[in-house]
């Protein structure tokens, strides 16, 4: 009888999974940024939502949950019910960054998750308010090291890539400047264009426009090679600072224990979207790649990420603030 039973419940759940793999979506999602608006974050998952919704038949809502350099709302979504509708966006900052910095992060980035795709891979750049004394790598680097202590940078967050690189950059020319923590990049940039705070790490699709309109002056990025968009701005490569050279990237993910099918029914319709011309064009004039790959890819790339920036920090021996 115990046995019967026990066959009984195992049919069940399995017809429950395959019920709700045939129903999903039947409605809303939740799709949690985990930084305040304006940031590229932000603008990547507002970009993708209403056609993934339209693609998927049900709508796809945006929230921000800022704080903690995007601790806060990553381990929300971690925390949240597997069932398809309370999605994140996983940033750098999210999976490799912050916990590889943060003995007290309250999630493993690599087993809390389900990672489901990557949308896309964006360069960072530093960039200054056009009253710094400098414009260009050269003589930035000078002024900084000239006077120490004298000038602080923005960032999206304690632990963040922007707090990360910046530090690593520190660590590699010998000069310091001052980490003002934001809970995330919208604020920070408002403040730097704003005069507030002199200078940026930021990532380049919410930078790119206040740099267009001369509010902001770029320095140095992180990128393969020089962008179209900034020809005459050099890669961290270029300046001797390969280890700062690093992208940042915007995929999605769900809390651990998501059904197969859904993770799959998810990644096709996100992929369905890249192929819209127009949404490509959105994505790609932020200066960011188009990425769209598989779950499993997606998974070993969170991995290999985090592996990086844990190296980092064991041999710049960084610390939080």
């Amino acid at each position: 009888m115990l046995k019967r039973r026990l066959i009984l419940a195992c049919s069940l759940v399995a017809a429950s999974g395959v019920s709700m793999a045939q129903t999903y979506p039947n409605k809303l999602i939740k799709l949690q940024v985990p930084f305040a608006p304006g940031g590229t974050t932000d603008i990547i998952a507002r970009i993708i939502a209403d056609p993934l919704g339209k693609v998927l038949g049900q709508s796809v809502i945006v929230e921000n949950k800022a704080g903690g350099g995007g601790v806060v709302g990553a381990n929300e979504t971690a925390k949240s019910t597997p069932d398809g509708y309370s999605l994140g966006i996983a940033t750098v900052s999210t999976v490799a960054a912050n916990p590889a910095i943060n003995p007290k992060n309250p999630y493993n980035p690599l087993t809390d998750f389900s990672p489901i795709i990557n949308i896309a891979a964006t360069p960072n750049v530093i960039a200054v308010h056009p009253t710094f004394p400098a414009k260009d790598y050269k003589a930035f680097l000078a002024e900084i090291k000239k006077n120490p202590g004298k000038y602080s940078y923005a960032s999206s967050g304690t632990g963040g890539i922007g707090h990360m690189q910046t530090e690593l950059f520190k660590s590699l020319t010998g000069a310091f400047i001052t980490h003002i923590p934001y809970r995330g990049a919208g604020p920070a940039l408002n403040d730097t264009v704003g005069g507030q705070v002199p200078l940026i790490f930021d990532n380049l699709p919410s930078a790119l426009p206040f740099i267009n309109s001369n509010k902001l002056v770029p320095i140095v990025v992180a990128a393969p090679q020089r962008l179209s968009q900034l020809p005459n701005v050099p890669t961290f490569k270029e300046v001797g600072l390969e280890p700062v050279n690093r992208m940042a990237f915007y995929g999605i993910y769900g809390p651990k224990g998501l059904p197969k099918d859904v993770i799959d029914k998810i990644n096709a319709g996100v992929k369905k979207v890249l192929e819209d011309p127009a949404v490509r064009k959105r994505i790609e004039d932020t200066g960011s790649l188009v990425v769209g790959n598989s779950p499993e890819q997606f998974a070993e790339q969170i991995k290999a990420e985090f592996e990086v920036y844990k190296k980092v920090v064991d041999s710049a021996k960084l610390r939080l603030d």
